[in-house]
């Protein structure tokens, strides 16, 4: 049962990268507009939930392991309630910078009847002067850290990103990063990857089969200097690349595929605790290919806990 799964408590993780408020809007649809042929969404509630960065650092912390996260907000309403959440969290201590140059970014989605209607997004750049600052907070606790989680969603929170890799690398950790964009020479020395499957043909370009997704899977995991480099596939599950080692295919475990969003937040969180509580990787990967399964059976950004893993593992 739990043999397989380690207790997270002494499983320290730093986590750095674009944190967002993933808002919803709750209600029901009766009729259309009269001034365009759109539904109106009757709001009934409203829920809020830490996303990007700060929904992989409420999955570390939903397992049991310890969570630092340094980010970047606004001087503003939804950096303010970001705030509130994370410090309700239990077992995440966050460093949020304030910049009163950008707007928080928020991801507004309208659901009605669990279907998502609408995604409005609001986002800006954060200043150089800022990120300078949670570079210095990321040398003061890096030590501290077993792992370090890098998590790119591409809003500019991560500039520094080449120098917290070699400053990681030099002080012995395990730097596990979430890309964005093309640009991948940007995460060298990195240890492990985890692009998910568009993400990975955008940089690599198309494959016909297996043997040729794992040819370009180990091409790019050898030029950017890489342990490992790990591609997650949707319903074909995910694939682990290593040096001198054949592809470990997992298989998808989902049950029921309800929603995606914020999965590969769980899987890099679920990997992070995982190798900080001393595992290796094929055994790291196995368990987030489990967690997955789990988080996409639910409704928006949300977590897995180590009881729901245990559970699972029994089932």
């Amino acid at each position: 049962m739990s043999k397989q799964l380690p207790s997270f408590d002494n499983a320290r993780v730093l986590v750095v990268g674009d944190v967002m408020l993933d808002r919803y809007w709750f209600g029901d649809v009766e009729r259309i507009s009269p001034e365009a042929p759109v539904p109106v969404l009757k709001v009934a509630r409203v829920e809020d939930r830490p996303g990007g960065a700060a929904n992989v650092a409420r999955n570390i912390a939903a397992l049991g392991a310890q969570c630092t996260l340094l980010s970047v907000v606004g001087a503003d309403e939804p950096g303010a309630r970001l705030e509130e959440l994370l410090s309700a969290q239990h077992n995440v201590s966050a460093l949020l910078h304030r910049d009163s140059t950008i707007a928080t970014t928020i991801k507004l989605r309208a659901i009605a009847r669990q279907q998502q209607l609408l995604r409005i997004d609001f986002e800006t750049q954060p200043s150089h002067e800022v990120l300078h600052a949670k570079l210095a907070d990321y040398r003061a606790k890096l030590p501290q850290a077993d792992v370090v989680v890098l998590s790119d969603y591409g809003k500019g929170g991560l500039a520094h990103i080449a120098e917290m890799i070699a400053l990681a690398r030099a002080a012995g950790k395990q730097v596990l990063v979430d890309p964005k964009g093309e640009d991948y020479a940007r995460y060298q020395g990195a240890t492990l990857l985890t692009p998910n499957r568009s993400e990975f043909r955008q940089v690599a370009g198309s494959w016909k089969n297996e043997e040729e997704l794992a040819a370009k899977a180990q091409k790019l995991r050898a030029e950017l200097r890489l342990e490992a480099l790990l591609v997650t596939r949707s319903e074909d599950g995910m694939s682990l690349y290593r040096a001198g080692q054949p592809a470990l295919n997992e298989p998808v475990l989902a049950r029921e595929v309800f929603d995606v969003s914020g999965a590969g937040d769980t899987v890099i969180a679920t990997l992070a605790a995982m190798l900080a509580s001393g595992a290796d990787m094929p055994a790291a990967v196995r368990m987030a290919n489990r967690a997955a399964g789990i988080v996409v059976g639910k409704l928006g950004t949300a977590v897995v806990s180590r009881e729901e893993i245990i559970q699972d593992m029994n089932g």
